[in-house]
């Protein structure tokens, strides 16, 4: 028996009846080895042969059935042999052919290469598109048959259709498949696309609603296919959100003048993270609001909680607005918060108590004109509230009456900031009286820090602070001026002096610093702040260059000082008068030390030092700060008095303006500037001035204990109350300055790992994570380099990771990676910049970039090279067992985070593929299966882009992880590599 090609075999066999079994063996005897079925594309030729006549032939039809069940034949050759008949008028043959999908289209698989998985993605893709197209003819026959009289025509056809378009969609695995086609394939998507529209208009013409909601589920199922992996639900049962909360009053008790974009990635991360609800997330940043508003120490404390509940947060959720999918359900979800709010009236009666005012309806009102809240909504909700209060016990008392409230106060100084900015625009040389006048009134009572608040509260402090910069420099020397204008210029240079000490004390040095990579000229304020003036952390050596200038300078200052007449103003330098008093202060105490000056000429120099310009004062006090700590114990009485000096009322008359007011930012520019060298040596002095408050937040730690007692006594009582409070994190962020980033973490990752109830490990994370917002990013490199990998590696700490605390860790760990990789491009916050980063260790050296040199961490590891999972392909199997996306991406591996994720990734794929399981591997699983949980997807930009490749077929083997939804959301899906690896692992399951 001599046969020529393929097509003559299937004649001879049906000429000759063979039985499918036979003519399976006659085939394998005709056909030698080597060449597949597929290569010979047998599927397509039964098909063809089948399909001659008008009805199909029942023979051949059998013996491709035989060769699909007995896997002679690939499901993928099949459907694409199925997708290229079109005449769709032959019932019999159509009818056939679906006959044929229903054996197999919802348990398809493919265990062969990636190439071959991918094929069968896109066999299936073209399956759909006709399987839609032979739907929408049958439809169109049933309508035509309808119009004509013959309702029977093409309804058992377009029954069957719509089965196995069900059939074949309701399986996730089918639908996986499809999502990887789409992506390989778009211009194919775009015909299903085409034809599901189509297939609509036809439908929407038939009376038969069975068959028309039949269609309709099809239609959504194939919409879902593009977003499968962005379903998520959202936590229904809960109504307390603590990150959120806590989230809100780390940044409003500790970053203010801090922008509003990072603030609103940081919620919108937890808020994707959590799955919280859009009212309850909105609902739970106004609680926190009125918390911090509450709680919030009186004065400046009191003014910027205020500024940043009625000016910051409704910009915050301005931005939020343009993450929500319509503006419409936005302002929805706005109104629904301010309806569960209005509940919880306890909180609004204290916070009401607290201002003096109807909080809520201020709050109301600057929603409604940042278009938060449709009027209607407002007005509502506002006499909702009123109804409430004429309920609530007395809000006002009468000794509260005549006092303004903060809230109405804050909302009228943003307007004024924006004036005052153009009002020093102008040139200062043409009015400096009226400029004067401006800023004295700035001065009076608590007009300054409202509008720094509100300056702080909107981003304009920085402007604000850069144009009295300009100021301060136009007014250290003038030429040729009278007497007059001299004493305006002195107290232009005094007033803009002290603003800016008090701004740089109130709310960071870094609003008023330069940015040093523009090339800016930097000015004489800039460089005395960063070279003479105390501030916490920082210590000055009082014997720097900047505190010895010109000694002829320092002489004709000295003598200025010494001489008992008043002090002469006219072109007097400022500049170089603060940068020389130092050293005159040196020659001074010097003098008094020796004996050679009189306690009462002390007095008399140090009158005439803060007589009329209280800024030399400043600059003395900064410089004797300096010296008290280098002075022995026994050395430092007369520089402390010299300060006491200072800082104490004036014995002889004032002669310039607004000297009360000047003295009373002066004041607490001094006792800022020496909280620490007092403390440090048990020294009291009474600063004089009236209403400055107190330092908030000033000697949180108690005395005598040691600090991680005091770490896990906040952390235990933060963790009973279920949120934390401003006190709380302002010990948190002692205690992480004190100890550093690898002892705070390291001690509250062990009391987490204690918890042993599900609900307060939840509780723990939530809280944990807000914690850690302190300095995210040096606390994830810590917590994902060294606290994991510890953990991981080491057998004898294997039973900490059991449930609960595991499963709690691992999310923790998610959140924190999630959150740092998407923030470190960004930025970092002021606060953050302030920390020190010796304890730090240099990640480079820690990870290696060189891939001969095994890491450090890559040591722990027992060796699992034979057991390394190679892809079958010739593309799989030049992949190494460590490649991952990020490699393909060209991601800067110098980076720190970057190399730990890689690391962690690279342990977690050795601890899968290894043959030890433990509580370990049960980690792992948590820990991927919280970042499923967290993505959108593993793609660009995804922590996941740093897993290896080979992971993904060694994580399906775990059973809880062996879904398709959890393939397509592991895979980088935008690279190739990443598609095959994908389908590979789903063809599989």
């Amino acid at each position: 028996m001599k046969v020529v090609n393929l097509k003559q075999a299937i004649l001879q066999a049906w000429k000759e009846r063979w039985s499918d079994y036979q003519w399976s063996i006659n085939m394998k005897k005709l056909f030698p080895k080597g060449a597949t079925w597929d290569i010979l594309n047998l599927a397509e030729a039964l098909l063809e042969q089948a399909m001659i006549g008008p009805s199909p032939n029942p023979l051949i039809l059998s013996y491709l059935k035989y060769a699909i069940s007995s896997q002679m034949v690939s499901y993928s050759s099949v459907l694409t042999a199925i997708s290229k008949f079109d005449d769709f008028s032959r019932d019999l043959c159509v009818q056939a052919l679906l006959d044929i999908m229903d054996m197999f289209c919802d348990r398809l698989s493919c265990h062969g290469k990636a190439e071959e998985c991918i094929g069968l993605c896109r066999a299936l893709l073209s399956a759909l598109h006709w399987l839609l197209r032979c739907t929408a003819a049958s439809a169109e026959r049933l309508r035509e048959g309808l119009e004509a009289g013959v309702p029977a025509a093409g309804e058992k056809q377009l029954a069957m259709c719509l089965q196995r378009l069900e059939k074949t969609l309701s399986s996730t695995k089918n639908r996986a498949l499809l999502h990887i086609a789409k992506l390989e394939e778009a211009s194919s998507w775009t015909a299903i696309e085409h034809s599901l529209l189509k297939l609509g208009d036809i439908l929407a013409g038939l009376s038969n609603p069975q068959l028309r909601s039949q269609a309709e589920q099809c239609g959504t199922l194939i919409r879902s296919i593009p977003t499968m992996l962005s379903e998520h639900s959202e936590q229904l049962h809960k109504t307390g959100f603590p990150t959120v909360h806590a989230l809100v009053l780390l940044e409003g008790t500790m970053n203010l003048t801090g922008e509003t974009q990072p603030l609103v990635e940081q919620l919108m991360m937890v808020k994707r993270m959590q799955h919280i609800p859009t009212p309850l997330f909105v609902l739970e940043i106004w609680k926190a609001c009125f918390v911090g508003l509450i709680e919030s120490p009186e004065g400046t404390g009191e003014l910027k909680w205020t500024a940043f509940t009625f000016l910051k947060i409704p910009q915050v959720l301005v931005k939020l607005k343009k993450y929500s999918h319509g503006d419409k359900d936005f302002t929805e979800d706005v109104n629904s918060a301010f309806e569960f709010l209005l509940k919880l009236t306890p909180l609004l009666d204290k916070a009401d108590q607290r201002c003096n005012c109807d909080c809520t309806n201020f709050l109301l009102q600057e929603c409604s004109k940042q278009g938060l809240l449709s009027e209607a909504s407002m007005n509502n909700l506002v006499a909702k509230r009123k109804a409430d209060r004429e309920h609530a016990p007395q809000l006002k008392s009468d000794e509260n009456a005549n006092i303004q409230p903060n809230p109405g106060l804050i909302l009228r100084a943003e307007p004024t900031v924006t004036n005052i900015l153009k009002t020093m625009d102008a040139d200062h040389s043409k009015s400096p009286e009226g400029l004067l006048g401006v800023l004295g009134h700035m001065l009076s009572g608590k007009s300054l820090d409202l509008l720094l608040a509100a300056a702080a509260a909107t981003g304009k402090l920085k402007s604000f602070a850069r144009k009295f910069i300009n100021l301060n420099e136009f007014t250290t020397h003038g030429s040729e001026e009278s007497t007059k204008a001299a004493s305006v210029r002195a107290l232009l240079f005094d007033i803009s002096f002290l603003m800016l000490c008090h701004v740089a004390q109130t709310y960071g040095s870094e609003v008023i610093l330069s940015d040093s990579s523009t090339g800016a000229e930097v000015f004489f304020f800039e460089t005395w702040m960063q070279t003479c003036m105390p501030e916490e952390g920082k210590i000055l050596n009082p014997d720097h260059p900047c505190f010895r200038p010109d000694s002829t300078k320092v002489e004709s200052l000295v003598a200025l000082l010494n001489n008992f007449s008043e002090m002469k103003l006219v072109q007097m330098k400022w500049n170089e008068a603060c940068l020389s008093i130092s050293a005159a202060i040196l020659e001074i105490l010097n003098a008094w030390e020796n004996g050679v000056l009189a306690f009462e000429s002390i007095q008399k120099i140090t009158d005439n030092i803060k007589g009329k310009v209280c800024s030399l004062a400043v600059c003395a006090v900064a410089w004797l700060v300096a010296h008290v700590r280098m002075l022995g114990l026994d050395e430092r009485e007369k520089s402390l008095q010299m300060i006491r000096q200072l800082a104490g009322p004036l014995n002889s008359e004032n002669t310039l303006q607004f000297y009360n007011e000047r003295v009373v930012i002066m004041s607490s520019i001094l006792e800022l500037m020496c909280a620490d060298v007092l403390q440090q040596t048990a020294t009291q002095i009474k600063f004089p001035a009236v209403g400055v408050d107190t330092m908030p937040y000033w000697n949180l730690l108690p005395p005598k204990r040691p600090i991680k007692e005091v770490l896990t006594d906040v952390f235990a009582k933060v963790l009973e109350r279920g949120w934390v409070d401003s006190r709380s994190i302002h010990i948190f962020d002692t205690l992480l300055h004190m100890g550093g980033v690898y002892w705070f973490c390291n001690n509250l990752i062990k009391e987490l790992l204690k918890e042993t109830r599900k609900e307060h490990a939840r509780r723990a994370v939530e809280l944990l994570y807000s914690v850690f917002c302190l300095d995210m990013q040096q606390v994830t490199l810590v917590l994902l380099g060294h606290v994991l990998p510890g953990l991981l590696t080491d057998s004898s700490k294997w039973h900490r990771l059991m449930d609960p605390p595991g499963t709690a860790l691992a999310k923790l760990a998610v959140w924190c990676a999630l959150s740092s990789y998407s923030s470190h491009k960004g930025q970092a916050s002021s606060r953050q910049k302030k920390r020190h980063r010796e304890d730090i260790e240099d990640y480079i050296s820690l990870f290696p970039l060189d891939d001969m040199q095994p890491s450090k961490l890559m040591r722990l590891l027992s060796s699992n090279e034979d057991d390394a999972n190679i892809l079958s392909s010739p593309t799989d199997r030049s992949m190494s067992s460590s490649l991952s996306a990020s490699q393909l991406h060209t991601v800067n591996m110098r980076d720190p985070l970057n190399r730990v994720l890689a690391n962690l990734f690279l342990l977690i794929s050795s601890i899968l593929g290894s043959r030890t399981a433990g509580p370990h591997t049960q980690f792992v699983q948590w820990f991927m299966e919280e970042c499923v949980d967290c993505l959108e997807q593993g793609g660009r930009g995804s922590i996941l882009q740093f897993m290896p490749f080979t992971t993904v077929s060694e994580l399906v083997k775990v059973s809880a992880m062996s879904s398709p939804r959890v393939v397509l959301a592991i895979t980088d899906l935008s690279l190739p590599l990443g598609r095959q690896v994908a389908a590979k692992a789903i063809a599989a399951l």
